[in-house]
């Protein structure tokens, strides 16, 4: 009986997430490997122009160019897709460019959009720059209020963005009430669930129509390749999504695939032993600082609904300092073993100061009204022991009065 390597739906879907982030989506050449293969080519060949021409057409199964297809990223799309419950998924180059393409993929001039107040600084740059560049108007509401989002739709309103947990605030989002209002509109919801992933949160469940991710992040997990993914349904992803990416090339490279693919396999043991390593850090710091946020506490104001959405709190935690800038630069250089680095995913732990790195770019009022103060630093809790970090945290607090 020949072994089934991971394409047939009927059968990965009813495998569970531990196994299908090991398995799902596995194509196997004649030569049987058990770890994917690489498929480092740009262009395909074919046995004559016929065959060419009804490739192109969409008449024929099969390869045409690695800016439309590669069997190494294909794999993982097909992974990706598994894990979240959707029909489809597409990978993207970064998730920048995930979230780039989403929304210009289905806005046009004249169009609104509303998106959530709390949110990675390039997200915002998006939102409140580059769309309405091109005559998309864009609202901004407090995303953890249902009503905000009622209250801001026009006539012409067609899409819902924004994150849950939020980057770097960890704003919590009513998945079912927002996407519930939006569906009740004809509006489109696009949910960036990077900082939860497929493992700990299912926006598709709750209602949303497209998730979106930065793969950079928990996906690959080390810190190694950047890679992005959209997930929705067959005929979004197909006519709406690809015909966007096709010609203006977002594309994810072979290589990336394949090490996100390997990333993927360790993810389910990974992002639950960090939330664990988080929680205990959390913990830790909650009495030693002004203010900590994390959505396993209970201590945070939507605690009982991020533990209705989700299966654990997640790796990412903030603090809030008194100190501003001056003591939130000083615990960050005070910090012995946990990096200064603004990247977040990592098997390493890493902290950053979002207003002086990831949220620069906005002004002043706009980080303000995001609640990204001079004070505050965002810590994504890693592998380590959780002991080790408590400790150099000690440290470095003591370092800087605290």
């Amino acid at each position: 009986m020949k072994k089934h390597t991971g394409q047939d739906r009927s059968i990965t879907q009813t495998w569970r997430p531990a196994t299908q982030a090991v398995r799902g989506g596995t194509v196997r050449s004649h030569f049987g490997e058990t770890s994917e293969a690489i498929y480092l080519t740009s262009g395909y060949a074919y046995d004559c122009a016929a065959d060419a021409a009804a490739r192109f057409a969409g008449e024929q199964v099969g390869m045409t160019y690695s800016r439309l297809q590669n069997p190494s990223v294909e794999m993982l799309e097909q992974r990706i897709a598994l894990l979240e419950g959707a029909e489809a998924a597409r990978c993207t180059a970064s998730g920048m460019a995930a979230m780039t393409a989403v929304l210009l993929c289905q806005l046009s001039q004249g169009d609104h959009l509303v998106a959530g107040r709390a949110a990675f600084g390039s997200c915002r740059w998006l939102t409140d720059t580059l769309l309405p560049r091109f005559g998309i108007e864009t609202t901004i509401v407090d995303g953890r209020d249902p009503d905000q989002w009622k209250a801001a739709i026009r006539p012409n309103t067609k899409v819902f963005f924004f994150e849950t947990p939020a980057n770097p605030t960890l704003d919590i989002v009513d998945l079912a009430a927002v996407c519930g209002i939006a569906r009740e509109a004809g509006i489109t919801t696009v949910v960036d669930n990077a900082f939860a992933t497929p493992l700990l949160q299912k926006p598709l469940d709750y209602g949303a129509d497209i998730v979106a991710y930065s793969a950079t992040k928990m996906m690959d997990g080390q810190g190694r390749v950047l890679a992005g993914a959209v997930c929705g349904t067959q005929e979004f992803i197909e006519k709406t999504f690809l015909a966007f990416t096709r010609n203006t090339g977002p594309t994810l490279s072979a290589f990336n695939a394949w090490v996100v693919l390997k990333g993927l396999e360790t993810l389910d043991l990974r992002i639950r032993r960090q939330s664990e390593n988080a929680l205990k850090v959390a913990r830790f710091l909650e009495p030693r600082v002004p203010t900590l946020l994390y959505p396993g506490l209970a201590s945070h104001p939507q605690h009982e609904l991020a533990m209705r959405q989700m299966d654990a709190g997640g790796t990412i935690l903030s603090l809030y300092l008194d100190g501003g800038r001056t003591q939130a630069h000083g615990l960050l250089d005070a910090l012995q073993l946990v990096d200064i680095s603004n990247n977040i995913g990592d098997s390493r732990s890493l902290m950053t100061h979002p207003a002086s790195t990831t949220h620069a770019g906005l002004s002043a009022e706009v980080r303000e009204s995001m609640g990204v103060t001079e004070g505050m630093l965002r810590l994504n809790v890693g592998l380590e022991h959780p002991d080790d970090v408590i400790e150099d945290f000690d440290r470095a607090l003591k370092a800087v009065g605290l």
